[in-house]
This record gives C-alpha cells, structure tokens and sequence, in this order.
C-alpha cells in the first residue's frame, strides 16, 4: 500500500510512473514534468478524480519510477513501457486485436510491402494505423496493381529462386528473388509506394511524369509507356479526392466526440490540401476522463512509430503537454510540427467537420451496440429456453482437448460473454496425468483443475479478481454422451452439480443434456445453434494451435538433442530466425553463425548433427 513516507521521498524531477497492484502488474504508466507533484495528486483527498483513476487508485500497491532529463524523454520513455506492459488503465489503439499498418520492409534490399498487426522496432517503415480493414486491403490491392510489387516472402538478402514465379509473366512483378531487377530500380519504385502511401498523390505525380519525359526523350519507350499508365492511375485517384484547403498543404485534423459510456476520436488526413483519408478509434474513456486528457493521451499512441507526421496537426481543444508532444514529434519527423488550436477561418471548419463527424460516429456506434444487444438477448433467451435453464446464459464456456494418439495433449477453454468471444478469459491446460489416447480422462483432468482452482481462489481472493473465481453459466463440451458423463462425475466430486452442463456432437450437431436420453436436436439455421457452434469451433481452434506449438517445439528440440552446446535458449533462436529444422538443416555455417550466441564450431556441430 502506498504511503504518506513513500510519497514524501518522490523527487522533483521529470520522469515516468508505474501504479503497481499487489500481485506487482502494471495498472497504469504515466508521464510527468514533476514525478513528485503528480504522483502526490493520484493520493489527495481533495483531488477530484475522474471514476476511471478512483477505480484505479484502489487497487494500486506501489509505485515504481524511472527519472528523466526532459518531459520529452520520459514521453518516449512512456511509450515504450505502453507497448511493453499494456497497463489496464491506459488508452491502446485496441479492440479485439491490434489495428493493421502497411508495413514496408525498408531494411531489407528488395523490400516487401504488406498488411501487419506487429510494430516491431526492425527498420521498417510503418503506415497507419487503419480502421477499416476492408478499404484497407483495397488499397494494398491497388498498390500491386499499379506498382509490381513482389508478393512473396522470401529473404532475398539470404536466398534466391532459381526462376521467376507467373507474377513475373504476367508483368505483376519485377521478379527480384531471380535478380531480374537491380536494387536501385526496385527501391525508386519503392519510394514511390511510400509516396503514395503518405497521402502525396501530387508529388508523386510530378515524379513520375518527370521520369516519363526523360524516358522518351532516351528513346526507352517501353519504360516511358510503364510510368505512364501508372501516372494515369495516380491522377484517377487523385481527381476523386476533396480539396478542403486552399494551400497545398499536410494537416492531420482531430476531432473528439464523448458520452459516459466512452469516447470517438476522428481523424482526417489532409495531404497537399487534399482529404485523402479518413480513420475513426472507439475508445473506452468516457466522460469521467476531459477531452484534454483523452486526446492527449490518444495522440501519443497514434503517432508512436508512425512513418508520415506532417507538419501541422489542428486540435479541438488544448492539451497539458502540447509543447513537448510537439518536440517529440518533431523530433520523429525531424523537423519541426506544429499542434494548433485554430480560432478562425478555413481550418477551424476543418477542425469542426471532424467534431461534428466524431459525434455522428459516436451515435451510430450506440445504436449499433443497442440494436446488437437486443439480437444478441433474443439468441441468449431462446437457449434458455431451448436448455430449460432457469438464467439468461450471459457466461458461456467451451473446452475441447487436441492430441495425436496421446502425444503432446492439451485442452482449451474459451470464454464467451453476452454472445461474443472474451480473449482475456482463455486458458489452456497441457496434460499431465493422462498417457496415450484417453479423450475422457484429458477432459476430466482439464475441468477438474479449472474448477478446482476456482473453488480455491473463491475461498482465498474476492471472487471478481481470481483468474477461475468466475464460473459460467453454460459450460459446453465438445462431444457426445461419453465426453458429457465423464464431465459430470467430475462436478460431482467437486460438488458443483448445479452448473448447467452441455456437450455438441459434431456430426450430427446434437445437443446432449445430463440424464437425458434423447438429445435436443435444432434447425440448422437456429441462431441458439450456430452460437453453440461458433464456442464449440473457438474452443477447437485454441486448442489445436496450443497443440501444434508444443509439437513444432517439440519436433526442433529432439532434432537438435545431442548437439553439445546447444540448449533450451539457443532452440529458441535457432527456432525464431529460420522457423523449422528443414531450414535449420539447410542454413549454411555463416547464416547459422548469425544467430545471437552461435559460434563458428557450434554451426558446424549443428550441420554435422542434422546431416
């Protein structure tokens, strides 16, 4: 527990704070230009804090922090453990999954150009991040159409292909994996892909129209045709966008839109005085955090690792630390940006446009939520009524089991909440008492621990903070009557006869009940079915790709077991750069020797053993 002596001894210094619970996870990082006045302010009586931070400060333990010599480095500092820790309490640019960025492989020679989830600090240039992931992948699909691109993933800086693949035939590609394109040819179209991905139609227009002159005036007339069917392309593109600027110029423009049940922040990117792009973010924080502290804190997340700042950002309202958000941008761009509130004139309509869409979006997204919860109430009530349960199913849970005749056996088990999956929720269970091809024991094992665990956490922590403390109201097991009975003499021994209790046979989708002869038997198109169905197939899936990563391990172990030298760590890298033994096998010395910790005459220990 925080004290008054803990807070006494803060220092008077710019930095970076961890709120700690008990269990020592990260609650909340935040960044400060006095560790010891804002710390301080978390923990005064007085202090009117949002219901977010109150519920926050009463569950934090400790807090750890880590001086800097600026405001700017702690915000770098800050985004760094944002993305380490993933603090509960911080806005993330997240739903279900993280947000997809084109990534452009800058580091390597011929660089690929795809769609990803992962930032990863490796030289790449990233674009993004984007909401809609259709119109996303309309644009990718564009760009291979006007820029032959390479599609496949091949390390060219280590290998290459014999000959080129149909995409070269055809004129998709240029076909670098067969070095049928030099570096500086590939990486000018490259630049041109970046161009074209920062929104700078225009000045990409310009480039390759200058190249297609100075193409035909050398006579290379099939060259100068290529650079202007892909200048007719750009233009096409370019005359569908708004002009909402008089100057040509880069703005991104923000606006934010809240009600108490959370927040949607707009985005439109104005490039060369062109809309030519528009994302949305739902957020969680709502009306107990202000605008300021939602968009400033939004803001640092969205541009962290962003490959186009532009100079200008206009803003709806001010923010606490817009001169050192503006050099930490600036700084990224390398040169300076400017963060704006306009008062008048054409960029406060700008700014305008963007609140009234914020807020239009904001509506929308109530009533989609509103409209999907009734759906979602109707398919809850018609299984309860189906399961004759005397509750709403709101907590559903789902366990399968995945082996190969006894080896490497594992179960899963999927949480559904108000018919949607909850990730946070899943677990996973590796056998350990059950050998060869028991289905009934491995499921037996699996929920006699998840259950026992729960009853021990019920007995020891408050029921809401225990990882199994929460029991379902529908538990769903893969299977017919065997995989059910087994089940059921586990609660059993455990006393929880009550939990209602399913299993889903595949073939025929029948739905066994406990001392029930006959099973239910629903129409295919009965939405209390295919919701049945979608936690039956989750939990598969989970358990089919725990499976599969215990085996790969398993398989690359035993293949370098013997090796002197080579343990459980050096496995793992060995694993992580070339990704099977096959490429293990086939790796000369000097591609082995790259790997971190890997010597000359361990390589040659590793090619000796594999051969």
């Amino acid at each position: 527990m925080v004290t008054s002596e803990d807070l006494k001894i803060l220092p008077d210094k710019p930095g970076v704070y961890l709120m700690k619970d008990a269990d020592g996870n990260v609650l909340y990082v935040g960044k400060a230009v006095s560790l010891k006045n804002r710390v301080r302010s978390y923990f005064q009586s007085s202090r009117n804090l949002s219901l977010r931070i109150q519920s926050m400060v009463k569950q934090v333990d400790r807090v750890e922090y880590i001086t800097t010599d600026s405001e700017v480095e702690a915000l770098v500092l800050e985004c760094n453990l944002i993305k380490e820790k993933r603090p509960k309490y911080n806005i993330r640019l997240r739903d279900d999954k993280q947000y997809p960025w084109v990534k452009v492989t800058l580091q390597e020679t011929y660089p690929q150009v795809y769609i990803t989830r992962s930032l990863k600090q490796d030289g790449s240039k990233y674009y993004g991040p984007y909401t809609n992931v259709t119109a996303l992948r309309d644009t990718v699909k564009l760009l291979r159409q006007i820029f032959p691109l390479r599609d496949c993933r091949y390390d060219l800086d280590r290998e290459r292909v014999p000959r080129p693949c149909l995409n070269y035939h055809i004129k998709r590609c240029l076909a670098p994996c067969a070095g049928m394109v030099s570096s500086v040819t590939y990486r000018e179209m490259i630049r041109q892909v970046c161009l074209f991905l920062e929104g700078r139609q225009g000045e990409l227009a310009e480039r390759l129209k200058r190249e297609m002159e100075e193409a035909a005036e050398k006579r290379e007339y099939e060259k100068a045709a290529v650079l202007r069917d892909r200048l007719r392309h750009v233009q096409a593109i370019m005359e569908k966008q708004k002009v909402v600027s008089e100057t040509p110029e880069d703005l991104d423009v923000f606006g934010i839109a809240q009600d108490r049940a959370g927040s949607v922040v707009q985005v439109f990117q104005v490039r060369e005085g062109k809309l030519v792009g528009r994302e949305y973010f739902i957020l969680p924080e709502g009306e107990e955090s202000s605008l300021s502290e939602v968009l400033e804190e939004f803001i640092t997340r969205y541009y962290d690792g962003s490959a186009f700042i532009p100079k200008e950002i206009l803003l709806p309202v001010d923010l606490e630390g817009r001169e050192s958000i503006a050099e930490w941008l600036g700084r990224q761009r390398g040169s300076k940006v400017k963060l704006r509130i306009p008062k008048k004139g054409d960029k406060l309509q700008l700014v305008e446009m963007a609140r009234e869409n914020a807020g239009i979006l904001l509506e929308q997204e109530r009533n989609r939520e509103k409209q999907r919860q009734n759906y979602v109430t109707e398919i809850l009530e018609e299984l309860q009524n189906v399961l004759e349960m005397n509750r709403i199913p709101q907590r559903i849970e789902g366990f399968d089991i995945s082996n190969i005749q006894g080896t490497d056996a594992v179960a899963s088990m999927v949480v559904f909440e108000d018919g949607m999956p909850k990730g946070s929720d899943y677990r996973r269970f590796k056998i350990r008492t059950v050998e060869g091809p028991n289905d009934f024991a491995m499921m037996q094992e699996a929920v006699r621990r998840r259950f026992r665990k729960g009853l021990e956490e019920r007995q020891h922590v408050a029921t809401e903070n225990g990882k199994f403390a929460k029991f379902p109201d529908l538990l769903l097991i893969d299977g017919g009557k065997g995989q059910l009975s087994a089940v059921m003499e586990v609660l059993e021994e455990l006393g929880l006869t009550h939990l209602y209790v399913i299993g889903l046979a595949k073939q025929e989708e029948e739905i066994f009940l406990p001392h029930r002869e006959e099973p239910i038997r629903l129409s295919r198109r009965s939405q209390a079915l295919m919701l049945l169905q979608r936690v039956r197939d989750e939990a598969h899936r989970f358990a089919v790709t725990y499976h599969k990563s215990l085996r790969t391990k398993r398989t690359l172990s035993s293949g370098l077991d013997g090796v002197p030298g080579i343990g459980p760590k050096k496995k793992q890298a060995l694993m992580k750069r070339f990704g099977s033994l096959k490429r293990i096998r086939e790796a000369s010395v000097e591609e082995l020797m790259q790997v971190p910790g890997i010597s000359q005459e361990l390589a040659e220990a590793v090619k000796e053993h594999l051969s």
